[in-house]
């Protein structure tokens, strides 16, 4: 590990930013660093610049990766090297704002019925019972089910925080079930390093492999279980603030995106063509006798 490397990683773990986040900033400096195959303490604003225009237009990174790049260079050069005017000038990109995939209740199942393996099974179910990241399912300790208060405890979720969700009962006897057979002893899903969890690509990789399996035609994966949670919820009535409190939101115009997805929100919804005023139905045509001669005191035929 070079002194720099070193460095940012201690800068990173001193301001208290999560494991993952310091993993993905230091494979970004290092993949910048191999990019020009120079140490980015000899680099400069115009180097920054190259390999931005490079991550467009020759690796067609996406907008998340692109950002990703653009903090973690932002933090090296104003915090490790102390050099903040060289990224005063380094936009961000525009990422396009997208619906997220959704799943109706039945391919839910369908997904669920798709996995042969039951403890990852388990794993998905507890997701969307809970609402929980990929990152934050994998990290549940046996500790963390408090059946008592029925609530699930999730620890240091996005942004560092803690925050409690409620414990399903049907999830609980699911829980129970699994762990008679499974005997797990600190982290409720383990993986298979002894004292390590079941890794977040591992569950990524089964739940992409039992959409597929499903016959599911969406882009669906582990996030699209929470997105999922939230507009179900949602469908059945919850309210936006508690839907916020439940997935971990900091601010609830993050929530309020899923009413754009939700069933019930749409269908309620009505076209101007709907609201358009009926026009009056046209007068009927008028009997043969009008019109006739003014001599003529009744219809045609009269008297």
């Amino acid at each position: 590990m070079t002194p720099l490397r070193q460095r940012l990683i201690q800068d990173l773990q001193l301001r208290n930013y999560a494991p993952r986040t310091i993993q993905t900033y230091t494979e970004a400096i290092a993949r910048f660093a191999r990019y020009f195959r120079r140490s980015p303490e000899h680099l400069g604003p115009e180097d920054i610049r190259a390999y931005q225009l490079y991550l467009l237009h020759q690796r067609h990174a996406a907008w998340s990766t692109f950002n990703q790049a653009v903090c973690a260079l932002r933090f090296l050069y104003t915090v490790t090297l102390g050099r903040p005017h060289v990224v005063t000038a380094v936009p961000y990109g525009k990422k396009p704002k997208t619906i997220p995939a959704v799943l109706s209740q039945q391919e839910v199942l369908r997904l669920f019925a798709a996995l042969p393996d039951d403890r990852y099974r388990t794993v998905l179910r507890t997701a969307y019972a809970a609402g929980l990241r990929v990152s934050e399912v994998v990290r549940l300790t046996v500790g963390d089910i408090d059946s008592g208060r029925g609530v699930l405890l999730v620890r240091q979720g996005k942004g560092g925080k803690d925050r409690l969700v409620p414990l399903s009962p049907q999830l609980l006897q699911e829980l129970r079930a699994y762990w008679q057979q499974q005997r797990p002893a600190h982290w409720l899903f383990p993986g298979q390093r002894p004292g390590r969890h079941v890794s977040v690509g591992q569950v990524q990789r089964v739940c992409h492999r039992a959409v597929r399996a499903a016959g599911l035609t969406k882009r669906a994966s582990m996030h699209t279980l929470r997105h999922s949670y939230a507009t179900h919820l949602l469908e059945a009535g919850v309210d936006l603030l508690t839907l916020q409190k439940l997935l971990g939101h900091r601010s609830v115009q993050t929530t309020v995106r899923y009413t754009h997805v939700s069933g019930p929100h749409l269908r309620q919804t009505p076209s101007p063509l709907d609201l358009l005023a009926v026009p009056p139905a046209p007068p009927p045509p008028p009997p043969p006798w009008e019109g006739a001669r003014p001599d003529r005191t009744g219809p045609p035929g009269a008297g």
